[in-house]
């Protein structure tokens, strides 16, 4: 077999890194997430994540409004409420279950979709090895879950896959991140009301709008920012393989940032998601030359 130049190979590897240190700022942005739910609650974090995405979103992009048709504006609306119930699905969980244990259930949304992709029966036996590791989390591994926030995970899941899928199909109608920064947009209106009406007056307070900022910068805008740059020098398969290790790096931030215990049955447990995770992106790009799988919002 030919040698990868070195160049080649040093690109990659700043790549990698890059989408490592996308994953980091996610799950740190999460982390302070869950520092701010006593304060404004799921639905206000949601409500502030969303609306500074979308300014920023925005602001970046500068998406035009004019030249789409009915169907472009039914997707684009479709991926907006998508967005909106991902992320707050994802939080109600995050508000009742570890970081680490969310993001690792949350996971099987795209590990699933990655099964299906391939049409191979055995690809099946990654969707079977996953389940097995949520399973064990509910063995104790980060201690008694909540199951009405374990709900909210499996939820998370169903709305990263429906979110994977209405993505690509928003990318074809849209140029660039133009898209993304009008769904997000769409998003942040239908949330921002539930967020007022929550909260009240105080989600507009001064520090609480900082640390929202805060947490759009990490989770968002970071992570989008490093994974557009590491997507020019990485095969779509291999990024996809990298965003497997989110569920490791949410229960490393989980145990540093907010003292969420956890024993050895949750590495075990996470350990067969990030394998079954691996192995069927591998699968589903052996059936397909591109498997995008966008970032997950730990």
């Amino acid at each position: 077999m030919p040698s990868i130049p070195t160049e080649l190979r040093t690109s990659r590897s700043i790549a990698v890194g890059l989408v490592v240190t996308g994953l980091v700022f996610q799950e740190v942005g999460a982390s302070f997430a869950v520092l701010l739910f006593p304060t404004v609650g799921a639905i206000g974090m949601v409500s502030l994540r969303l609306a500074f995405s979308a300014i920023i979103l925005l602001a970046t992009f500068r998406p035009s409004l004019r030249g789409y048709g009915r169907a472009d504006w039914l997707t684009v609306v479709a991926f907006g409420i998508a967005l909106a119930g991902m992320n707050a699905v994802f939080y109600e969980a995050l508000a009742r279950v570890p970081l680490g244990a969310t993001v690792t259930i949350e996971v099987l949304g795209p590990l699933v979709l990655s099964v299906v992709i391939s049409r191979k029966a055995s690809s099946w036996l990654w969707a079977v090895l996953a389940f097995a590791g949520v399973a064990l989390l509910g063995q104790d591994s980060f201690g008694p879950l909540d199951p009405v926030g374990v709900v909210f995970a499996f939820g998370a899941a169903v709305m990263w896959a429906a979110y994977i899928l209405l993505s690509a199909r928003t990318g074809r109608h849209f140029p660039r991140f133009d898209g993304l920064a009008i769904a997000m947009a769409i998003g942040a209106i239908i949330t921002v009301p539930f967020g007022v009406a929550t909260v009240g007056a105080g989600l507009f307070r001064p520090n609480i709008l900082l640390l929202g900022a805060a947490v759009a910068l990490l989770s968002s805008t970071i992570p989008y920012a490093l994974e557009l740059v590491a997507l020019r020098r990485l095969p779509s398969a291999t990024f996809s393989i990298l965003m497997s290790l989110s569920p490791a790096i949410a229960t490393a931030a989980g145990f540093v940032l907010l003292q969420q215990k956890l024993n050895w049955t949750a590495f075990v447990a996470i350990a067969l998601v990030i394998t079954a995770s691996i192995g069927a992106v591998r699968s589903a790009a052996r059936r397909t030359a591109s498997v995008e799988l966008p970032e997950p919002l730990g």
